[in-house]
């Protein structure tokens, strides 16, 4: 109140005195009007500027509400955000894989196959080969170019199984154990990843429709024979299939009792245990070329010694059929069952006779 008064009562020359003493106490900022329009004006761009960031912020917040909205839209009505393409280059590792996808109707997606991928005879046929399954070289795989691998999960070495894992390609692994409910999950996984799941039902149908049939067969039998089935000789000894292997479940579904139970997975047996064991029936791969393996193997110490050397029963069966286990297993373990039953049937006859 006393400098607006004084401001008041003094003269012109005392007010510019005044206020050019105001100004300096006061310090101002604003020397010039030119330089006031300046700061306006970048105050008015300051506050455009936050303006635009909040217009920014609230379409982005739109945008993640409306996009929330619309996925759990497509959730509640059961459909898919991306559908997965399907493979049309797919590399088969394993026997049986090879033959599920032919039984699905997938044999024209295939541009190469592994070396045990003999049924049906067109698979290798018409394919290249990558070798064989548990042997199989990353260079190999890599060449044939495929969009995907199914591969049975017994494929190795385990070294080139991680480096093909790891390459980019879409490598899809199924359980290829050696019974039942195996083979089912494994044609339904292998239908699914084809996108072919209808078909996958019905295959699975028929499957286990056979498997059915089967039981009921073996139900009916008057008797379970001894039976020892032979992979291979090597070193003179025979290499036979104890439990826990592709052997032992098929002789189980054919109604035999494997002699060889004793023992886990495929083994080496001495002359003194063949003839312990001494098995009516000896069951072996078939050949493709060269002396038939029933033949070599009534060569084996101990064989002769046993029912089956001494009556010469020897069941020859194709490999793959018998111990592959893909789509045509319930058919291999009924024709092994009639073919095991045969030699008791002949000696029943033969003692009738006598």
């Amino acid at each position: 109140m006393e400098m607006e008064s004084g401001l008041k009562g003094t003269s012109n020359g005392s007010y510019n005195q005044a206020s050019q003493m105001q100004s300096r106490s006061a310090e101002p900022v604003i020397a010039h009007s030119g330089e006031a329009h300046r700061l306006k004006a970048a105050a008015n761009s300051t506050l455009t500027f936050k303006n635009w960031q909040k217009a920014r912020a609230m379409m982005l917040y739109r945008c993640k509400r409306f996009l929330l909205a619309a996925a759990a839209a497509i959730a509640l009505a059961g459909g898919p955000t991306a559908q997965a393409k399907e493979p049309s280059r797919i590399l088969s590792i394993g026997g049986a894989v090879t033959e599920i996808l032919y039984e699905l109707g997938a044999g024209d997606r295939l541009i190469a196959v592994d070396s045990t991928s003999q049924f049906p005879p067109e698979a290798l046929k018409t394919h290249k080969n990558v070798g064989y399954f548990r042997a199989l070289s990353t260079e190999g795989v890599l060449s044939v170019a495929p969009d995907a691998i199914i591969a049975s999960d017994k494929a190795g070495p385990p070294e080139v199984v991680r480096a093909l894992k790891a390459s980019g390609i879409d490598y899809f692994e199924v359980n290829d154990d050696p019974n039942v409910e195996a083979l089912t999950k494994r044609v339904r996984a292998i239908a699914g990843k084809l996108g072919q799941a209808a078909a996958g039902d019905a295959l699975t149908a028929r499957i286990e429709k056979g498997f059915a049939d089967l039981a009921e067969a073996r139900g009916r039998l008057p008797r379970n024979p001894a039976v020892l089935f032979v992979l291979s000789v090597q070193g003179g000894r025979a290499i036979v299939g104890g439990a826990e292997t592709s052997a032992d479940v098929m002789l189980r579904l054919a109604g035999a009792r494997n002699v060889a139970m004793s023992l886990k997975g495929f083994k080496p047996v001495s002359e003194e245990a063949i003839i312990a064991m001494d098995p009516e029936i000896i069951v072996v791969m078939s050949r493709s070329s060269g002396p038939s393996l029933a033949q070599e193997i009534l060569s084996v110490p101990g064989i002769s010694a046993t029912r089956a050397g001494r009556d010469r029963h020897m069941i020859e069966m194709d490999g793959l059929y018998i111990l592959g286990f893909g789509p045509r297993a319930p058919a291999a373990a009924s024709d092994l069952m009639r073919q095991l039953q045969a030699p008791a049937q002949s000696a029943r006859a033969r003692g009738s006779k006598g």
